[in-house]
């Protein structure tokens, strides 16, 4: 068994924002390897505006410059993604109490189908405690320029994709 400390940083990153970037980050500068894992379909969402490889694609071109960063896409529950890929533990943000209360549900039952996997949460930093993808989304719906908020080829595609 190695040593190294690998930890999965799951998300939909529909679209990845520089509060994302952030957590990928801090993470990177903790653990030995991270590996982005994109979430396929979610669940809780309608639809995604990018597909998974695009998704995929933004992250990579963002975190380039991190050799102990990797993303994979996958379809299956989050402990069993994190099993396959050695993963001792789950590394999210959090930005508000809304966020502690759901994280805190699932972890709970992340644990109760793998308690060998931990549960970690970085404090969002304040320069993007309010920043969600989903907020991104309405705003370049409206036009509104989001280029401060996400990597400069998502602010492109985006407005290519829902702006007016």
């Amino acid at each position: 068994m190695s040593d190294e400390r690998i930890v999965v940083c799951p998300g939909s990153y529909d679209p990845v924002t520089n509060g994302h970037l952030d957590i990928i980050r801090r993470a990177a500068s903790v653990f030995d390897r991270v590996i982005v894992g994109i979430v396929n379909n979610p669940v809780r969402k309608q639809g995604t505006v990018f597909d998974a490889k695009e998704r995929q694609g933004f992250i990579e071109g963002a975190t380039s410059e991190l050799g102990n960063v990797e993303t994979k896409v996958f379809s299956n529950l989050l402990v069993e993604f994190a099993r396959e890929n050695g993963a001792t533990a789950v590394v999210k943000g959090l930005r508000a109490i809304s966020d502690f209360e759901y994280e805190f549900e699932m972890a709970q039952l992340n644990r109760l189908l793998a308690a060998e996997i931990e549960s970690v949460y970085i404090i969002a930093s304040t320069d993007y405690s309010f920043l969600s993808s989903t907020g991104v989304k309405e705003m370049a719906a409206f036009g509104a320029d989001v280029s401060a908020l996400v990597p400069a080829p998502v602010a492109v595609a985006l407005a290519e994709r829902v702006g007016k």
